[in-house]
């Protein structure tokens, strides 16, 4: 039900391989849960043939989980049901300081605020941040866009704000925290709820607000490496004699195809008043025809093409999601991106790799959400107390 594939009770029953009285009996429990509605007077398409199925549907005053974004200009909080829906959401525009509790207190507290605000159990928090996150003790190794030091025990701060704030599961104690790299989590919610659903080898790449981050999901499990620091595709070389890297290399995707590079690039000053990533998106939409614009677009075509037929020859992926700036790029000239890509791959000439745009706006916080529903998904009845 949570990914869609059991929008009734005879579905359910197939997806499971079981009876239909064990199927009954399963939603009936998830029903006495509070996490599903059942239908009891289930109705047909017109001149259709015997019983109709139960429909099920996530129960509308269900259980949600607090999922957070951090980024370089804020955050942004919500409450997110079973299903990976969005239920309310509050943005907040800071600078980001070196102490973690400061922007996550503020991210927990805006959370607190949607809960009080709908009268829902909280059943888990989870967290996306720009930087590689190491398991499981959910520390921030390498925040290179965030002014936070390397090593910043990120999931630890966050619980102790959680605490602090108050909180609380079904079962009176504060709820549990999780952390993850933000392209990582939206990766597993595209796979889940998005473009990527039915791919086997999944490959997502984003820049968002700084930046460029990956992720795959290979047979619907993320891969985070032996110790959650893989995929760090934002630091392949992409041009040599580039920009100088956070990193301390030269010419990496992330500092020569993010928005700040795709704003020099087109002769544009970035301005305080919305972030580089809203700023790149209206050039893209409104102002594509200005030879600048369009001169800047195929520059970082070329760069973030060249990039992917790299990680097209070593994973081999089935799929491709772009997410960020460069989802906007791709809307601009799908084509002149996909040409790169099949250029420049091994098998891009034989066969071609799909190449689509994300499909969720706020992927990275329907993937945190996705972190704190795991639990859920896993024991519905100890997560929520029988």
């Amino acid at each position: 039900m949570h990914t869609g594939r059991a929008a009734t009770r005879a579905l359910l029953t197939a997806e499971l391989g079981v009876t239909r009285a064990t199927a009954g009996a399963v939603a009936a429990e998830l029903e006495a849960l509070g996490l599903i509605r059942v239908d009891t007077r289930p109705s047909g398409p017109s001149g259709a043939q015997g019983r109709p199925s139960h429909r099920l549907d996530v129960a509308p005053q269900g259980p949600v989980v607090l999922a957070a974004q951090v980024h370089a200009d804020g955050f942004r909080a919500a409450l997110v049901s079973l299903g990976g829906e969005i239920v309310a959401t509050a943005p907040g525009s800071m600078t980001v300081p070196a102490d973690p509790a400061h922007v996550l207190g503020a991210v927990v507290e805006a959370g607190a605020g949607l809960l009080h605000g709908s009268g829902r159990v909280c059943v888990g928090a989870g967290l996306a941040v720009p930087s590689a996150v190491a398991e499981p003790e959910g520390t921030a190794l390498n925040p290179l866009h965030l002014a936070w030091p390397a090593g910043a025990p990120v999931r630890e701060v966050f619980a102790g704000q959680i605490a602090r704030v108050g909180i609380l599961g079904p079962g009176g104690e504060p709820v549990a925290s999780f952390v993850g790299n933000d392209v990582n989590v939206a990766a597993l919610a595209e796979h889940r709820h998005g473009a990527g659903r039915g791919a086997q080898h999944l490959l997502v790449v984003a820049s968002g607000h700084r930046g460029v981050g990956g992720a795959l999901v290979l047979d619907g499990r993320l891969h985070t490496g032996s110790s959650g620091l893989a995929l760090e595709v934002g630091h392949l070389t992409v041009q040599p004699d580039g920009r100088p890297c956070h990193c301390g290399s030269r010419g990496c995707l992330d500092v020569e195809a993010d928005p700040l590079a795709f704003l020099e690039a087109a002769g544009r000053d970035p301005g305080p008043e919305v972030s580089l990533l809203e700023q790149c998106r209206d050039l893209l939409r409104t102002e594509y025809a200005d030879p600048a614009v369009k001169s800047a677009a195929h520059v970082l075509i070329d760069r973030l093409g060249r990039g992917l037929a790299g990680m097209v020859n070593v994973l081999n992926p089935d799929r491709i999601l772009l997410g960020g700036l460069h989802r906007h790029l791709l809307d601009a000239d799908p084509e002149a991106l996909r040409a790169v890509v099949a250029d420049h791959s091994l098998w891009g000439r034989s066969g071609g790799v799909p190449v689509l745009a994300c499909a969720l706006d706020h992927n990275s916080l329907v993937g945190a959400a996705e972190l704190a529903w795991q639990p859920v998904l896993d024991d519905p009845l100890a997560a929520l107390g029988g």
